[in-house]
């Protein structure tokens, strides 16, 4: 490849410039933080040596040999380091580059990294012809799939990791951006502060929390799903009723419940559905629920759920599902929650309808059931009919 000729930029406040050896120290403090090392592949620890090797060796030959063009991220009124941004990969065969970027701690809350990226952007499709560029993030890094967001690039979908970090997930977003894509400078641009893509973004780029509900036998516990219950999952998945309202598999083995969990952590790293354990006052497994965002509409979810058999008829799954249902309308930002049962399954109908929802038909052929279509109860529930 060609050699590519470093630059500054100046944009929005910044000075982009390649990396100079009176950087090390300050990245090395930066790469001590933990989400940097969660969600980027810097050497864990990360030693002063690594640091320095990044800001004279590495940095040097990404421009000399015109595979990237890393910038150092810099205040341009005072020079302080903010933070890395630049082109990690480029193939100039099919004008195509990879963007990747990290904030400082110290310089977090400011939109550096939003900045920084539309700036690179711009360089990239100007200064460099290139046709299109890239963005990656492992799935769950809520934070940088924002920031590609505002940078206008379109999230094309999900592709497994070709070098998936050992405690993270197997599959990664990508998108991409094309000339004439970037929002100008100054501009809030897509998923901007204050919209619903961003209050999700803060809430699904933490950890699942705890939710609680008052019931008849005491406090519930709404909590993420353990490996300590997958016993209780398969007792529940073999129960006569289980199987007949559901669509569990039958036989169901101790493989399917940690299939189950792995599509709960999966789901919340996704940020497409938040799937709890119902626990009771002593920790002990309850039942499981589960509310799942609409792919299409962004203010409407559905909530399907199971009890297991001990902790039928004790008021337990009526207050978890007014809890998650409150939790969705006030934190995600609902509008509307759907329930739907086969018909006949008057157990499920009772707790919807104690929560509040409203029954409002019947669908024919409504859901999937044992490889053919049932009829299904439907009932909805908005945040006014909370009870």
């Amino acid at each position: 490849m060609a050699r590519v000729e470093p630059v500054e930029i100046i944009e929005d406040g910044l000075l982009l410039r390649p990396w100079r050896a009176s950087d090390a120290d300050a990245v090395h403090r930066a790469c001590q933080d933990p989400d940097i090392q969660r969600w980027t592949a810097v050497p864990r620890p990360y030693l002063p040596e690594h640091a320095s090797g990044f800001v004279t060796e590495f940095s040097a030959r990404a421009w000399l040999t015109g595979t990237g063009a890393p910038f150092a991220v810099c205040d341009a009124a005072t020079g302080e380091l903010l933070g890395s941004c630049g082109l990690v990969a480029i193939d100039t065969g099919s004008g195509s580059g990879e963007i990747g970027y990290w904030t400082a701690p110290w310089a977090r809350g400011r939109g550096i990294a939003v900045r920084a990226a539309r700036a690179v952007a711009r360089w990239a499709f100007d200064g460099l012809k290139l046709r299109r560029l890239i963005w990656q993030a492992e799935l769950g890094n809520h934070a940088s799939r924002l920031v590609a967001l505002r940078c206008g690039f379109r999230i094309e979908g999900r592709l497994r990791l070709a070098d998936p970090p050992p405690e993270g997930d197997v599959e990664g977003w990508i998108g991409t951006l094309l000339p004439g894509e970037v929002p100008d400078p100054g501009t809030t641009g897509p998923a901007g502060p204050g919209t619903l893509q961003a209050r999700r973004a803060a809430v699904f780029g933490r950890p699942q929390p705890v939710l609680f509900a008052g019931a008849g036998a005491g406090e519930l516990r709404l909590r993420p799903m353990e490996e300590r219950d997958l016993d209780a999952v398969v007792d529940t998945c073999r129960d006569a009723d289980t199987i007949r309202w559901t669509s569990v598999p039958d036989p169901y083995d101790r493989a399917d419940a940690e299939s189950y969990l792995s599509y709960a952590r999966g789901a919340w790293a996704a940020g497409t559905s938040a799937c709890y354990v119902v626990a009771d006052v002593d920790d002990r497994y309850a039942g499981t629920i589960d509310l799942r965002l609409s792919p299409t509409d962004p203010l409407l979810a559905d909530v399907g759920f199971m009890t297991g058999p001990a902790s039928r008829g004790r008021g337990v799954m009526p207050a978890a599902l007014t809890a998650l249902s409150t939790w969705g309308f006030a934190t995600l930002g609902l509008a509307r929650i759907e329930w739907r049962a086969n018909v006949g399954n008057t157990a499920s109908r009772r707790v919807a309808e104690k929560a509040g929802f409203v029954f409002e038909g019947t669908a024919r052929g409504g859901v999937a059931h044992r490889g053919g279509r049932v009829d299904a109860w439907m009932a909805g529930l908005l945040a006014a009919h909370l009870s």
